[in-house]
C-alpha cells in the first residue's frame, strides 16, 4: 500500500445506542406506568452498587495505565510499546476493563465473524459513537489504538488511560491538528504490522454523561453484538478518490446495520451534513462556546448587550471581556475566539449579542429570529426600493449567512447561495422579516433544524445499549477530507 493511496477497510458490528440526533432512526421505549415503576425500583437497587463498585475498579486501572508508560520519554512512545510492560500492564487493564463493563450490567458480548489480522487491516473505524459505553468495542479486539479528544488527557483516570494506549490526540479548535491527526495514522497504518490496530470513530451528541450511566446500570442486563465483516479493498478508482472509498465503507457498514448513512463533508476545519439545501456544521462552535461561559460561571442571560439593530460595532478583546464580565485570560481568549474577527483583531458585537441571546434560552424561536433579523438586516438599497414600494429593512447575504453561521455552525459560502435562491422567487436582493421566520421556523425541514439545534434539551434522546451501533476494522490512510 503507497503512502499517497487509501488502504483496505474490512468493517464490523458492535452495541450500544443508535445515532442520535438529527438521525431520525432513534429507538423509542414505550412502558406502561407499572413497567415505569418496576424499572425505577430496580434502578434504585441495582444502579447504585453497580456505579459504586464499577468506579472501584476504574480507579485499580490507573496504576496499570502508570505503570505501563512510567519513565518512558516522548521519544519512546513514538514506538509500540513492547516487552514485561506489554505483557503485565495491557493483560492488567484488558481483564479490569471486562470486569468493569460487566459490572454495569454487560453480561456477555457476542462475537460473529472473524476479525482481520493487523496487517489485512490496520485501521478499525466505528460509526456511530453514540455513548461513552461504545469502548467495550475496545475489548474484542484486543484494546486497539485509539484516536481522542486532546481535552481528554485532562479528565481523571481516562487521561492516564489514553496515554497508556498511546492514543492519537486531535484538538477540535486547531485546524493544523487533523492534518497531524492524518499523518500519525498513515504512519502506523503503514508500519507492516509493528503498531496495534487503530480505531477512529465518527461522532455525534446525546443524553448526558450521569443520565446514560444510570440508565445503563438501571439494566438488569445488556448485551453487546460485534460483527466482524469483511475486509473492504478499493477499487482503482476509489483509490485515486478517497473521499469516494471513504462513502462506500460507510454505505457498506450502514447496510450491515439496516439504517442510511448519513452525508458528510468537511468546509475547511468544519464537519458539516447537507439537510436540505442547507449545510449545517455536525457540532457548531455556539455549543462549545456555552461550555466556556458556563464553565467561567457565567450566566449568558445576564449580560446587557447594549447592541444597536443593524449597525455594526467593533470591540477587541479587552471591551469583550469588561462587556462580559470576564477576567481569567484563558477563558477571554477562548470565548473571543469563537467570533471572526477582522483584520484589526475586532469583531462585530451584533455576533455576540446574538450568541448570547441564543444560548441564554430566554427567548422563543420566534424571538430568537426577529431578534436576529433586527440585528442584521439593514435599510433597502436604491434598486430594490425601485423594484417595491415600502419593503422595509431587509435582511441580506451578508448578515443572512452571519445569523446562520452562529446559530447552526453554516459554512458562510453555502449561507450565501441559499441566501440566493430564497431570493430569487421575489424581486429583492434581501429577505422581509416574514420571509427570514417563514424559512427559519415554517419550513418542514429546515424549521425543525433550527429548534433542534436551538433547543437541544427538547430533542429525543438516543436509545439505550440494548440496540444497534457500527464499527468497521480496516486498512487505510486516513481518506482526504474536501477541502483538504
Amino acid at each position: 500500500m503507497s503512502q499517497g493511496s487509501p488502504g483496505d477497510w474490512a468493517p464490523l458490528d458492535p452495541t450500544p445506542g443508535p445515532p442520535a440526533p438529527p438521525n431520525p432512526f432513534v429507538h423509542e421505549l414505550h412502558l406502561s406506568r407499572l413497567q415505569r415503576v418496576k424499572f425505577c425500583l430496580l434502578g434504585a437497587l441495582l444502579a447504585p452498587i453497580r456505579v459504586l463498585l464499577a468506579f472501584i475498579v476504574l480507579f485499580l486501572l490507573w496504576p496499570f495505565a502508570w505503570l505501563q508508560v512510567a519513565g518512558l520519554t516522548e521519544e519512546q512512545l513514538q514506538e509500540p510499546i513492547t516487552g514485561w510492560r506489554k505483557t503485565v500492564c495491557h493483560h492488567g487493564v484488558l481483564g479490569l476493563s471486562r470486569l468493569l463493563f460487566f459490572l454495569l450490567g454487560f453480561l456477555r458480548i457476542r462475537v460473529r465473524g472473524q476479525r482481520a489480522s493487523r496487517l489485512q487491516a490496520p485501521v478499525l473505524v466505528a460509526a456511530p459513537h453514540s455513548t461513552f459505553f461504545d469502548p467495550i468495542v475496545l475489548l474484542p479486539c484486543d484494546l486497539p489504538k485509539v484516536v481522542s479528544r486532546a481535552e481528554n488527557l485532562s479528565v481523571p483516570v481516562i487521561g492516564a488511560l489514553l496515554r497508556f494506549n498511546q492514543a492519537i490526540l486531535v484538538s477540535r479548535h486547531d485546524p493544523a491538528s487533523r492534518r497531524r491527526v492524518v499523518e500519525e495514522v498513515r504512519r502506523r497504518a503503514t508500519s507492516g504490522g509493528k503498531w496495534p490496530q487503530d480505531t477512529t470513530s465518527w461522532a455525534w451528541r446525546g443524553p448526558g454523561v450521569l443520565k446514560v450511566l444510570w440508565l445503563t446500570a438501571s439494566q438488569p442486563c445488556s448485551i453487546v453484538d460485534v460483527e466482524f465483516l469483511p475486509v473492504y479493498r478499493p477499487s482503482p478508482e476509489e483509490s485515486r478518490d478517497p473521499t469516494l472509498y471513504a462513502n462506500n465503507v460507510q454505505r457498506v457498514m450502514a447496510q450491515a446495520l439496516g439504517i442510511p448513512a448519513t452525508e458528510c463533508e468537511f468546509v475547511e476545519s468544519l464537519p458539516v451534513i447537507v439537510v436540505g439545501r442547507l449545510k449545517v456544521a455536525l457540532e457548531p462552535q455556539l455549543w462549545e462556546l456555552g461550555k466556556v461561559l458556563r464553565k467561567a460561571g457565567l450566566s449568558p442571560g445576564c449580560v446587557d448587550a447594549g447592541t444597536e439593530p443593524g449597525r455594526s460595532r467593533r470591540i477587541s478583546q479587552e471591551e469583550f471581556a469588561k462587556q462580559l464580565q470576564l477576567s481569567d485570560s484563558q477563558t477571554v481568549a477562548g470565548a473571543f475566539s469563537y467570533f471572526q474577527q477582522d483584520a484589526d483583531g475586532l469583531v462585530d458585537f451584533r455576533d455576540v449579542a446574538l450568541a448570547l441571546a441564543a444560548l441564554s434560552g430566554g427567548r422563543s424561536l420566534e424571538e430568537l429570529t426577529r431578534l436576529a433579523f433586527e440585528l442584521f438586516a439593514e435599510e433597502p438599497k436604491e434598486q430594490a426600493k425601485e423594484q417595491a414600494k415600502g419593503p422595509g429593512r431587509l435582511l441580506y447575504k451578508d448578515g443572512f449567512s452571519t445569523i446562520l453561521h452562529l446559530l447552526l455552525g453554516s459554512p458562510r459560502p453555502a449561507a450565501r447561495t441559499l441566501h440566493a435562491e430564497l431570493c430569487q422567487a421575489g424581486a429583492r436582493q434581501g429577505l422581509s422579516l416574514c420571509e427570514f421566520q417563514d424559512f427559519s421556523l415554517h419550513h418542514p425541514l429546515h424549521g425543525k433544524l433550527f429548534s433542534t439545534y436551538l433547543r437541544p434539551s427538547q430533542t429525543p434522546p438516543a436509545s439505550s445499549p440494548g440496540s444497534t451501533t457500527a464499527l468497521a476494522n480496516g486498512t487505510v490512510q486516513t481518506p482526504k477530507q474536501k477541502g483538504d
